[in-house]
């Protein structure tokens, strides 16, 4: 008996003990909370190809949190202002200027990031700990973010259920859904604003370096396994919640940082889908 007890005790010492800290409780809930969250809108990121769009938005929310931090406001309701502000921008520019819509991601990414660092190096007195807004500190997560990132995404994934059939179909076709008397335009809008507001509250676990790993990478792995857009958001937010799990556990015992330990995992998930899912590299070599 001895024999069975201490392994069953080996494993269950291995999965409490983290959680008998109050930070790493709180950290989990976030981290499952974003996954979810992320694969939901990644989903119509991989879709749609946009997948430097979440980068071009969590760096160009940099500009948010140095504004705020200027004028002594909420540095993460600036950084989400100017998220869904640079989204936004990028739809306006792409619609109506006639600038291809990766050349409206690039001149937003570059000039909120740069306005970030202009206003921050002319900062005195800077504090706030950067490394935690670039490379995420899902471990300082306190009540009160815990509470917006869950509101966040409520909000945010309650308007998607709303518009779901509305923003699937814009998205395979433009067109015809603008034939068909639907306001393709104020989608594209909202969809993007949604992005924005995902990027913002993504930050605060995995950092706006990692953010968009979280965005893209989940899905992808998932769009590997089905070619059904419900399946692959749900899929996508399995794959994300195990990878924010594993690599919260991974960074505990390892000592290194959470959210890039999250995002090496979701990668090796994604590896795995490509070499062994049905449409995946070994699949089809095998197949000819």
């Amino acid at each position: 008996m001895p024999a069975i007890s201490d392994p069953l005790a080996s494993v269950s010492r291995f999965l409490l003990e983290p959680m008998r800290f109050a930070f790493m409780q709180r950290g989990l809930l976030a981290v499952v909370l974003v996954s979810i969250i992320c694969a939901v809108i990644g989903t119509f990121v991989v879709l749609k190809g946009m997948a430097f769009i979440g980068d071009a938005l969590a760096h160009s929310s940099f500009a948010g949190v140095a504004t705020a931090f200027v004028l002594g406001a909420n540095i993460y309701l600036g950084a989400a202002i100017w998220a869904v502000l640079a989204a936004l921008t990028i739809a306006f520019i792409s619609r109506r200027a006639g600038v291809r819509f990766d050349t409206a991601i690039g001149i937003i990414f570059a000039g909120g990031f740069a306005l970030g660092i202009v206003l921050i190096s002319g900062a005195k007195n800077y504090t706030v700990d950067l490394f935690s807004f670039l490379f995420g500190n899902v471990l300082g997560v306190g009540s009160s973010d815990l509470l917006l990132i869950g509101v966040t995404s409520a909000i945010v994934i309650g308007i998607i259920g709303l518009l779901y059939k509305e923003f699937l179909f814009t998205s395979y076709d433009p067109t015809m859904a603008a034939a068909s008397g639907l306001p393709v335009g104020l989608l594209q809008y909202l969809l993007l604003a949604l992005l924005g507001i995902t990027t913002v509250v993504s930050m605060k676990a995995v950092g706006i370096v990692l953010v968009v790993a979280m965005l893209v990478t989940p899905p992808a792995a998932a769009a590997l396994l089905t070619q059904r857009f419900h399946l692959i958001m749900l899929l996508g937010a399995a794959i994300g919640v195990l990878s924010s799990i594993v690599g919260l556990y991974l960074s505990f015992y390892a000592r290194v940082a959470s959210g890039a330990a999250i995002v090496l995992v979701a990668t090796f998930f994604f590896l795995l889908a490509l070499l062994f899912a049905p449409r995946g590299l070994l699949f089809r070599r095998g197949g000819g």
